[in-house]
């Protein structure tokens, strides 16, 4: 059956299609309002979500529509702006064509702002049984999943599968979601759980590389480290996870520990968009694009954000997939679509790194500046501000905020309800 072709309002504004609603797409909407443009978004979900603070979803601090809000209400009242809930299923170039489940949407220029995905190198048991934490169902899955587990460990005769929590991955999802599952244990579930002895419980962050936080500096890498074996987690480094059936982690070394509740953070590769000149596909799923975010061998297509594969001389192997990125690239295409239309000259984009940040826990943080680096209760402060302030919403601000301030003087986390079984 031919799928249908969308008609929009006839406008005679090139067409810009954007695909993400995530970071990068969102800014470049709001960049591109007003400029002459008829901008059509698309993603499979209908809200954006705030993927730095998933764990938190994870781990009961605070309801997913905290941090998830509704793309249609972000643009209310833009002009010859339309949202439409889809997935793409590929890219035509040569007819200017995206196509979707729900039906064709034709294009001027086509901006790619899909983001990234899980990377399991290639094992189907790490894809299969391992937790995830991409998405907002990742983490209302996962929080079933913990509390689930603490509900058998009563009953089990063999309780350290259902009380070991192993975390693959050093990154800052692994890091920040070890330490808050460090604090559970330690102030909030000894309380809902007198039966259990939470000293036999093991919180276990294993990474394949020399340290932790790879990506900051090795002063915060270290504060992290130490940050971490201060408040019980057990770090496992130099060691890549090798398989896990459901019941059990094996290690490289050959290791095995018994487990029901294995989380995934150690590897992120661009989501497949069929359509895209296969040799534009570099290292990592990413495509690789120009100075101008223009992908290579396509004309009219251009990718930001986490999708995106640019080389600088800072960065050779690319820029880091995160949210700073995704928002400065946007503003440079905006910034060179609209000069396109003036046959102004285009400006190359240029990284600018802003910073980077890390929470360990309660006043335990690691901060890292172009000309300082920092640690313990101001990086944490500091953390807390950058968050709020960039969760969209000023009602996801105010709810985050009040549930800070009450975990902060109550050490407890109240949403450790059993709504939604997750069944693997």
């Amino acid at each position: 059956m031919e799928s249908t072709k969308f008609n929009f309002p006839e406008s005679k504004k090139p067409r810009v299609v954007i695909i993400g609603g995530g970071f990068g797409g969102i800014q470049l909407v709001k960049k591109l309002r007003n400029k002459g443009f008829q901008i059509i978004l698309l993603d499979k979900n209908n809200y954006h979500t705030f993927q730095p603070l998933l764990y938190q979803v994870a781990t009961g601090g605070l309801e997913p529509d905290s941090i998830a809000y509704p793309l249609r209400k972000i643009f209310q009242g833009y002009s010859d702006f339309f949202f439409r809930m889809a997935s793409v299923e590929s890219i035509d170039a040569k007819q200017k064509e995206v196509h979707t489940d729900i039906g064709i949407i034709s294009y001027d220029e086509l901006v790619i702002a899909a983001g990234s995905t899980n990377n399991f190198f290639g094992s189907a048991s790490l894809a299969q049984n391992s937790m995830p934490l991409k998405t907002v169902t990742d983490a209302l899955d996962l929080r079933s999943l913990l509390l689930q587990n603490l509900e058998r460990s009563l009953t089990a005769v063999n309780k350290e599968k259902f009380q070991n929590i192993i975390i693959a991955g050093g990154g800052p999802t692994g890091v920040e979601t070890a330490g808050a599952l460090c604090e559970l244990k330690k102030h909030v579930l000894p309380h809902d759980y007198p039966e259990l002895n939470f000293n036999e419980t093991r919180i276990i962050l294993v990474e394949s590389g020399h340290s932790i936080l790879a990506g900051m500096s090795p002063f915060s890498s270290k504060q992290a480290l130490d940050s971490l074996t201060k408040i019980g987690v057990e770090v496992i480094l130099n060691t890549a996870v090798k398989d896990y059936d459901g019941n059990k982690v094996v290690l490289a070394d050959g290791m095995e520990i018994p487990c029901s509740a294995f989380i995934w953070s150690a590897g992120v590769k661009g989501i497949d968009m069929k359509g895209v000149d296969k040799e534009s596909i570099g290292h990592g799923n990413r495509i690789v694009v120009d100075r101008f975010n223009r992908i290579l061998n396509m004309e009219h297509i251009y990718a930001i954000g986490d999708i995106a594969l640019m080389k600088e001389d800072d960065y050779p192997k690319g820029h880091p997939m995160v949210a700073q990125v995704a928002i400065q690239q946007a503003n440079n295409l905006a910034h060179n679509l609209v000069a396109h239309g003036k046959s102004a000259t285009l400006k190359p984009f240029r990284y600018k790194n802003l910073g980077s940040l890390a929470t360990i826990g309660r006043n335990k943080a690691v901060a890292d500046f172009p000309f300082i680096k920092f640690k313990g209760f101001i990086a944490w402060v500091l953390w807390l501000v950058v968050h709020l302030m960039t969760l969209v919403g000023f009602r996801n601000r105010v709810i985050v905020l009040i549930n800070w301030i009450w975990y902060y003087f109550s050490y407890d986390k109240a949403i450790r309800l059993i709504i939604r079984p997750f069944k693997k």
